[in-house]
């Protein structure tokens, strides 16, 4: 199966012209590291409502995972979470909780993870090596959580604490 991501910057500074976007080149290196194709990369502005039309349209029928970089921290306009809720039919926090492990200003981040339809979506922090840390801690299971999402019944093999039965018999 081919397997499809886009990537989400969101910052004020990028947007505006002033500041060199980092993190998303890294981002996607390591997207496609994995495995994955990026097929769509996009900066917009902090803000909620600018992180829930992005959000809204870059999942719009898009089979895949949406990584967004930026505004999950305690700022003013640190609003990609807020945003995000907007959008977001079911949560997913075991993604995000692993993914603020992996690092002790991880606990600073309030990032979310979840699905809109069958997109998967990660919020990951604004520094570039936040952002490839959080992604790298979550890596394993993207491809059998895109799976899911897409209907796959695919079994939960004995050695990672399942059965062989189906998931979703």
């Amino acid at each position: 199966m081919d397997l499809f991501a886009k990537v989400l910057i969101v910052s004020d500074s990028v947007a505006r012209g002033e500041r060199e976007d980092l993190a998303g080149p890294l981002l996607s290196a390591t997207l496609e590291g994995a495995g994955l194709s990026v097929a769509e990369y996009r900066v917009i502005p902090d803000g909620e409502e600018s992180v829930a039309a992005s959000l809204r349209a870059m999942s719009d029928g898009f089979f895949g995972l949406v990584v967004t970089s930026g505004g999950t921290g305690f700022s003013p306009r640190d609003l990609t979470p807020e945003g995000t809720a907007r959008v977001l039919e079911r949560d997913a926090p075991g993604l995000s909780e692993a993914m603020r492990l992996v690092n002790p200003l991880g606990r600073l981040s309030r990032g979310r993870a979840g699905t809109v339809g069958q997109c998967l979506i990660l919020n990951c922090p604004g520094s570039p090596r936040g952002a490839v840390e959080c992604l790298e801690a979550v890596l394993d299971v993207l491809a059998h959580a895109l799976a899911l999402l897409g209907g796959d019944a695919a079994p939960h093999p004995p050695d990672t604490g399942g059965s062989t039965a189906t998931s979703s018999s």
